[in-house]
Formats: C-alpha cells, structure tokens, sequence
C-alpha cells in the first residue's frame, strides 16, 4: 500500500491532502521520516506516526465510547452537541457511524464502526441481541412491578405486549433491565406503559460486552479482538 493510502484510509484527509502531509516530513516509522508519499509499506499491523502523534493501521474502524448526557447521536444536532464531537477527527473523517443511537439524556456504552455488516447487525432488532440498562425510576416498586416487565406490557402501535428479556430490582427506585427488540423508546415507554418514569437511564452492556468502569464519561476507545470476541458472547 502506498502511504498516500494508508493515511487516506486512516481518516487524514483526502489523497492529494495525505500527500502534502507526507512531503512535509510529517510521518515516521519505526522512526524514520517517510517523504515519499508513494513508498509501498505493508499495512497489516503497522505502527505509525503523524506529526508526533502514534496510530495503529486498523483495515476498520471498531470502538466504544462511554456516551454522556445532552449528546445527540447525530452529526447534525439539534439541541445538543454531537457525540462525534468526542472522537478524533480522523475517525469522524473516516466514516464511522453509530451503531444503534441513544437518547441525549441517555448515557453509557455506544458503539462505533466504519463497518457497514457490523453496524447493521448490531443495530438490527430482529438479531434479538440483548441490551442492558441501569434505570432510575421516580417512583418506588417492589417484586411485583419487575413481575409486570417480565410478563410484557402493552406499549402503543404494537400488536402484542412486550416482554422484559431479564429484569433485577437493585432497591426500590434503580432496576437492571435488559431488552432485545430495540424499538424506539422502548425502555422509556415499557416503564410508562408499567405505570411509572424514568428518571434516568444508562445502558451498561449490548450483546456480551460491559462498559467498563475505567472508560470515563466522554472517552473512548478501540475495540480490540478479545472485545469483539466478548461481544458477540450471549444468550439467545
């Protein structure tokens, strides 16, 4: 590959942008400015830097970030700033998109991909992957109303009730709630429909894959082998 196009598939800029880049001596590896923007190097595991500043060559892009209040999933917000805004911009230069949105006043795992099958079967509802959320109610419940998720509710415009995939009650205001359908609003409106609000909702894992309590809110970082291996890791 040549290093036009490598720091073109990384997210640097057009071509004739990485090009300029290149002839200023602005990439190295293993140490060694590389001023020839038609130099063939190998991609595959390739350690580089650009102006100072250390990458990996990754063929796609694959990454979660710990999304924070008042975020739009968006790259054109409305009334908030954009969670793309969190990411470097040769990520957002890159394309990637989210896989699957949540609400600005939802926080916690969001992932990311410039992979077109990987965003469309993690952000399908028909793959039935579950999806866990620590929810804060304004209401106080017991037993009964976990009993009442688990055994389905009636949300408006769905032929049939839907069903709690796992429900947990931490104490009497906070529940850990897993759904599979992934319809709009469906945690918001499954609280609703079971007779109380949601004060406040974080999801904590989709398919396999927890967030960690060591990514910050508003970091983010790559996904690796062993994550991708650990997402795909649940019950169906």
């Amino acid at each position: 590959m040549k290093t036009e196009r490598l720091l073109q598939t990384q997210g640097f800029g057009s071509r004739k942008e990485c090009r300029v880049m290149i002839r200023a001596g602005l990439l190295s590896i293993e140490g060694q400015i590389i001023d020839d923007p038609f130099a063939e190097v190998d991609p595959l595991d390739l350690e580089f830097e650009v102006d100072g500043v250390r990458w990996r060559y990754r063929e796609k892009a694959y990454l979660v970030l710990h999304k924070p209040t008042d975020y739009e999933c968006s790259h054109k917000p409305q009334h908030h700033p954009s969670v793309f805004s969190l990411l470097p911009p040769e990520l957002v230069r890159r394309d990637v998109q989210c896989v699957g949105r949540l609400d600005h006043d939802t926080t916690g795992l969001l992932l990311f991909s410039d992979d077109g099958q990987f965003i469309h079967y993690w952000s399908s509802g028909k793959k039935r992957i579950p999806k866990t959320y620590a929810v804060t109610l304004r209401h106080p419940v017991d037993d009964a109303f976990v009993q009442t998720l688990l055994d389905g509710v009636q949300l408006h415009d769905e032929p049939a009730p839907i069903q709690a995939y796992a429900c947990e009650l931490q104490d009497d205001t906070r529940l850990l709630l897993t759904v599979t359908e992934g319809k709009y609003h469906q945690v918001k409106r499954m609280i609703s429909a079971a007779g109380n609000r949601v004060e406040a909702l974080h999801r904590c894992a989709v398919g396999g894959l927890e967030l960690s309590d060591e990514l910050a809110a508003g970091e983010w970082r790559w996904l690796e082998k062993a994550d991708l291996e650990q997402l795909s890791k649940f019950e169906r």
